[in-house]
């Protein structure tokens, strides 16, 4: 009896021990190379959707105390600047490459500390503006030509199940919700494809932004649908994203789903498995 139990024993502690290191190996892989993200709300549509499913490269960027996630699991709340704190300071990255113009890059909030995607669009020192809905950099306009129109469902979305807006408003459940598409193409040459719903003085008719040394300028696909660096932190906006603040590059979509569950199998979006993200 004495020996079951000392062999039961030892079978619980090997357990434990697979689980200790399983977990360690996953939040150094975590940190180290990939993250995985949840796409949950449509201010990057139509690049990115409710839904979408992607890892981030965290290599691309170096890194630094960003890199570390936040762990909120039960009683344990820890902010991934308590974690990797020997990374921060000085809006340093370690092993740092620099992102490009155009780059959909995953960041720390600089207040909240949430985690945000947007497109690069500012790179240090480069004046931004918009005026008329259209985006000036170095008081250059970007080329832009019509996309059609982008038509989705009326209809709860996600799991925060929130309808979109639509040019086209006011549209009742289940009917056709359309917003105007243009395909942008940045001074290096990257071509994306924007959405407008409407004019917003506070969106579409900005002063001129001075990208700080070390900083970045980070807009959303879904230009009228976006908290980005056109709002002042102070107002509930993103502001210039410090360099310590990118966690990695998005670069492709993994899975995707239009429901609110997983389990939801019928929601799924066979076309952007996989998919590339420009």
């Amino acid at each position: 009896m004495a020996k079951k139990s000392k062999e039961g024993g030892n079978a619980i502690w090997e357990t434990i021990k697979t689980v200790f290191w399983a977990l360690i190996i996953a939040g150094l892989f975590r940190t180290l190379f990939f993250q995985p993200f949840w796409i949950p709300s449509g201010s990057m549509k139509d690049t990115l959707l409710i839904g979408d499913f992607l890892f981030v490269n965290k290599m691309a960027y170096g890194y630094s105390y960003a890199s570390c996630p936040n762990i909120h699991v039960g009683p344990i709340n820890l902010d991934a600047r308590q974690i990797c704190g020997f990374f921060d300071g000085e809006n340093k990255r370690w092993l740092g490459h620099e992102p490009q113009r155009g780059d959909v890059v995953v960041f720390r909030h600089p207040v909240s500390g949430e985690d945000y995607i947007k497109r690069l669009i500012g790179l240090p020192g480069d004046e931004i503006q918009v005026r008329d809905s259209l985006l000036y950099i170095n008081g250059k306009p970007v080329e832009v030509k019509d996309g059609g129109t982008f038509v989705e469902k009326y209809e709860p979305q996600g799991p925060q199940g929130r309808p979109p807006r639509c040019a086209n408003a006011p549209v009742g459940e289940g009917g056709e919700c359309k917003k105007f598409r243009l395909i942008e193409t940045l001074p290096n040459g990257v071509t994306h494809d924007i959405l407008n719903i409407g004019y917003m003085p506070s969106a579409d008719d900005t002063g001129v932004f001075r990208v700080p040394e070390g900083h970045y300028f980070m807009m959303g696909d879904n230009r009228d649908n976006s908290t980005d660096s056109r709002f002042a932190q102070s107002v509930g906006g993103v502001g210039f994203v410090p360099a310590e603040d990118l966690i990695g590059r998005a670069d492709r979509i993994i899975f995707s789903s239009a429901g609110r569950s997983l389990l939801y199998f019928w929601t799924w979006r066979a076309d952007r498995f996989f998919k590339k993200i420009v």
